[in-house]
């Protein structure tokens, strides 16, 4: 039998490692195959693309600086909130790095919470799974015209850049929670984040095709639904994992979370049924209130009850369907082309669902009990704390100006070595010009991508004879 270190609790590291696997299932296949169902179909193998590849970039930049930076010893940078911004960059692919005991210095070292009992590497990875989610969710922004190359850089450095400071500043036990301000699992960090992101990438890289905006049409139905499926289980990780224990404020969160989910979806429909345009249900319009209900959920899942879930995820939906339906017609939001309406079913509902914890939190809920046995919770407004919504206000404006300028600083930046947005020739065509693949293979289709093997591939098996008789089908 292999012995456990005193420290290690073997429930909360399974329960950790099993969240961080349900959060990665979000990403790599959720969201892949979420938008690579929502998109046309000749952009299903592009977006699919991008999301694996920023899903490994992501992971490769976190072990080598980015989860210090997001959760290591602070850089000192200057007052205020410089002070506490960031973390010093530095590798975790060490032995001691990754089987000690995981810590965060500003947090569980620094007496804030009790001390995880898990290792460091469970804790790097189930971070890790939030830091890669973030740029897929904004990928739907910019779907459907983004460069390749322009895309990976972007993570790169987006990651680094943007995400690092959003963690630290709220999870890392940077300046904003030292105020007070409160994030459960992301709502701020994540899809605030990427809603403000995601809708100033779109305005910098450009709109689509006009012809493609007009008819943006699903491509598969069905593989939506099986994206968005992995997207709301896996939310028991992303929500569930966020205390750190395996306890029972774990299970408040999932049920939470589920609670607010269903509440929102329905409430979206009853909308459409009701105050829609077609006055119809559609299927759309439920993924939509599902996600909604999820992302409003997030800041909120550990702090409030149940009742204050049913109410997150009711006037949140309510929100963002009048943000969908009637803001993003105005004239400055019509102009920007985010693909599939990120700034709302995220931006938005990460700002409403924060705010909302303001006024919900519950002191009864996530009670922490520090080494010397005190207890330390959480309350809103209607609990009789009043400040934290103002804390919660102002932490949101950090992440709006934070993220909204230094998405478009990288940008430019970018720009002025790769192409930001791909010519209107690879547009036309879509995955055949940009990766020589198709979703659903045409003829036409698959005699291009035969020209393109016979062009860029190894020489021919065959004999000189064989392979020129052959040459004339492969064209186009």
């Amino acid at each position: 039998m292999i012995p456990y270190p005193s420290w290690l609790n073997s429930g909360d590291n399974t329960w950790q490692l099993v969240a961080a696997t349900l959060v990665g299932l979000m990403s790599i296949p959720g969201i892949a195959i979420l938008y690579g169902g929502l998109v046309q179909r000749k952009w299903a193998v592009n977006t699919m693309l991008m999301a694996f590849s920023a899903f490994s970039i992501v992971l490769v930049a976190w072990v080598l600086y980015e989860f210090k930076m997001s959760f290591g010893s602070p850089l000192h940078m200057g007052p205020g909130i410089l002070r506490a911004a960031v973390g010093k960059p530095g590798t975790i692919t060490g032995a001691k790095a990754e089987i000690g005991q995981a810590n965060i210095p500003l947090v569980s070292g620094a007496g804030l919470m009790p001390a995880f009992r898990f290792p460091q590497s469970t804790l790097a990875y189930f971070q890790f799974a939030f830091a890669a989610i973030t740029p897929l969710l904004f990928l739907g922004s910019v779907i459907g015209r983004m460069n390749f190359r322009a895309w990976l850089l972007f993570v790169l450095l987006w990651s680094g850049i943007v995400y690092s400071v959003n963690a630290f500043l709220l999870w890392g036990g940077g300046w904003w929670a030292q105020m007070g301000a409160l994030d459960y699992s992301g709502g701020y960090v994540i899809h605030l984040a990427a809603g403000t992101s995601g809708f100033v990438a779109a305005a910098v890289v450009g709109p689509r095709l006009a012809r493609d905006r007009a008819r943006a049409v699903p491509n598969n139905l069905p593989l939506v639904a099986c994206g968005a499926g992995f997207l709301w289980l896996g939310w028991n990780g992303f929500n569930g994992g966020d205390m750190y224990f395996g306890g029972q404020n774990a299970a408040a969160a999932v049920l939470n979370t589920n609670l607010a989910t269903a509440v929102a979806l329905l409430a979206w429909v009853l909308l459409d049924m009701f105050a829609g345009a077609q006055r119809k249900p559609t299927f759309l319009g439920a993924v939509n209130g599902m996600i909604v209900g999820l992302v409003s959920i997030t800041p909120a899942a550990g702090f409030v009850t149940g009742t204050g879930a049913i109410l997150v995820g009711l006037i949140a939906s309510v929100l963002v369907w009048l943000s969908w339906n009637k803001l993003a017609k105005l004239k400055f939001m019509s102009r920007v082309d985010d693909a599939l309406g990120v700034v709302h079913t995220h931006g938005v509902a990460g700002l409403v669902g924060g705010l909302l914890v303001g006024l919900f939190a519950d002191p009864a809920m996530a009670i922490y009990y520090n080494k010397d046995g005190s207890a330390v919770s959480v309350s809103g407004l209607f609990h009789g704390h009043p400040k934290q919504l103002a804390l919660q206000a102002g932490a949101a404006g950090t992440i709006i100006v934070w993220d909204g300028l230094m998405t478009f600083v990288i940008l430019k930046v970018i720009g002025l070595f790769v192409r930001l947005r791909s010519p209107d020739e690879v547009l036309e065509l879509g995955d055949l010009a940009a990766h020589d693949e198709e979703a659903y293979p045409s003829e036409e289709g698959l005699a291009a991508v035969g020209a393109g093997a016979a062009s860029t591939g190894p020489p021919p098996t065959e004999s000189p004879a064989s392979a020129k008789s052959a040459e004339p089908a492969a064209e186009p």
